[in-house]
Formats: structure tokens, sequence, C-alpha cells
């Protein structure tokens, strides 16, 4: 990072620095990076505000988890050529410890899927919903950024839970996408007129989970029509990392009258949910039950450009970049 961004981000706001290839000490390994993903919880450590985690500062690594293989080992429980997956940041070699990397067996499913559905985004989706949105069959739950790397996976667990799905997505693609290859029951272009008409229509029965990426004045047209005892989840809110918008308007007594719970969560402090949610994720993509879509960008170069996307609803799926082609 080259300095603090001042709203939408700018080329200026990073800088590509050379330096040697790191070395490995004992009992480390060196590791070549494939895939980094790119997240939207990156832009807001870009800021210099409190956070659960420390902000970044000019000349800051940027960080982000990766995908890559060993290509020097001086550790004998990681030989050469393993893959492996850890917070990587923007960089194209990294030097690490063993107790910092989780080995990916690339037999299981594609080494990609390790830094989205079988990774952080995935296990962020699984314990949001089921583990703080507790949805029930018959109920209805709504999830914004709805073909986002999260998003996508929350609305088919929901499906797979018995409810129904009403998704909220940028253009009608996506929307398209949500019902027909995702399974969700209905998708809301917010970019289309009429939104809040067209939502009022869609959930006569009113919202029972709320799962929310965005935030703003999308958020608070949900909130406006949860049902008795519904909760909502905060994951993220995409649409004011750039800066404040407008939400929340709704007033405080409205989840009083409806006993409604909103609860913010961070996906690092569940560690221990991860490894069931990937053995459940894992099932549900052999069988044929969750889908899952990426978007690639070429080249460490080419990740402002990517991220800049990502946070302005470019991407279709998880974002990743290529950072090196595993072979070249």
């Amino acid at each position: 990072m080259a300095r603090h961004p001042a709203g939408e981000l700018d080329d200026a706001d990073f800088q590509v620095v050379e330096a040697p290839r790191p070395a490995p000490a004992d009992g480390q390994v060196l590791i070549r990076h494939l895939y980094l993903s790119l997240d939207p919880f990156i832009r807001p450590m870009m800021d210099p505000v409190r956070s659960y985690v420390p902000h970044l500062n000019p000349g800051d690594l940027m960080p982000g988890f990766g995908v890559g293989q060993v290509v020097q080992s001086r550790n004998p429980a990681l030989p050469e050529g393993t893959h492996v997956s850890g917070r990587f940041g923007w960089q194209e070699y990294i030097v690490a410890d063993p107790a910092a990397l989780r080995v990916i067996d690339p037999s299981l499913a594609p080494i990609t899927t390790a830094v989205g559905i079988l990774g952080m985004p995935g296990a962020t989706a699984h314990y949001g919903l089921l583990e703080l949105g507790k949805p029930k069959p018959g109920e209805t739950v709504v999830v914004s950024a709805a073909t986002g790397a999260v998003g996508s996976v929350v609305g088919q667990i929901a499906k797979l839970r018995g409810c129904r799905v009403i998704g909220i997505a940028g253009g009608p693609a996506k929307c398209d996408h949500a019902v027909q290859e995702l399974g969700f029951d209905a998708c809301l272009d917010y970019r289309a007129a009429g939104i809040e008409e067209r939502f009022s229509a869609l959930t006569p029965g009113y919202v029972d989970v709320l799962f929310e990426n965005v935030g703003g004045p999308l958020m608070d047209m949900v909130l406006r029509r949860l049902n008795a005892h519904a909760r909502v989840v905060l994951c993220g809110a995409i649409s004011q990392y750039d800066g404040p918008t407008s939400g929340i308007g709704v007033p405080a007594f409205e989840f009083v009258r409806q006993r409604a719970t909103m609860t913010g969560f961070i996906i690092s402090e569940h560690m221990a949910h991860w490894p069931g949610a990937f053995e459940e994720l894992a099932r549900w993509i052999r069988e044929g039950k969750i889908r899952y879509r990426e978007s690639i960008a070429d080249g460490l170069r080419n990740a402002p450009a990517a991220f800049k996307g990502l946070l302005t609803g470019k991407n279709f799926g998880k974002q990743l970049v290529r950072v090196a082609r595993e072979n070249g």
C-alpha cells in the first residue's frame, strides 16, 4: 500500500516493489504463489481506523489469502511440490513456517477452492448462516451480494435447508445466474427501478433471515420487512467501504417490535468451525448440490484493478488473481 485511500481506490494507492527472492531458514519452506484471493475485508484495513485487526500503513504489504506450492523445503513435513494455503499477501514468493499453512490435496478439488468455497468465504457463509441465521424450513432468507463468493454459498445452503431464498445482486446477468444456476427462488436487480415495490411483493410473509454483505439503503429496505423473531447476520458492508452512505434509517424500536436480533461476526474468531464446514461443503460439491463460479485476473500487477472491480461489483463469483502458472 502506497498511501491511505481517500474514498474510492486509485492506482496511486498501490506501488510495486521488487526484491530478491527470500530463502527459507531451518524448519521453513519457500512457497511459489499460484492464486491470490481478493476479498472485500481488505479494503477497510487500508483506512487508519480502529478495527478488529491493525490497519495498514504506507509501505505495508497488501494482505490476502493465497494458495501455492512448496518450491524449496527445509522441513521434511512439507516436501517440495506440496500445495499449501495461508495468509500470503500480494507477493510472488513466501517464506513460511508449516504451522501457518494448510496442506491442500489437489486430487479432492481444484486448488483455487482453497481460497474460495473451501476457504475463508465458504467458512464465512456456512458459519454465518447456520450458526447465527439459524434458518428453518419454510422461512424466507434474503442475501445481498447474492452471486459473490459468500452470498452465492449462503443462498444455496439456505435452499438445502428448505428455505425460500431471495437474492439481491447488480444486473440481470447476475440475477439470472442466481435463479437459474444457483437455485434461488428470486433475485432483485438493485440497479433497476422500483426495487422496493418488487421486494414488498416478493415478501408477503416478510423476512426471517437477512444475510447482509452490502449495507446502506438496500439493507434498510429489508430491515423494514423483518418478521417476528427475525435474525440479521452482518457479514460486511461493501457499499460503505469507500466512505459513508445512508443507513441505518430504521427506528431501533422496530427491532423491539419484531423481537429481532442483529449480529456481526468475523470468521477468523471461529476457526474451530472451519474443518466441519469444509467437509460438508466438499460433500455438497461432489453431490452436485452446490455450485461455485470464479473470476480470475492474470498477473500480480493486475491485482489493484481486479480489487477495484471487486468493490464495484464487476466480479462474478470468487475473485482471484493468477500470480503464476503451476508449471510456468
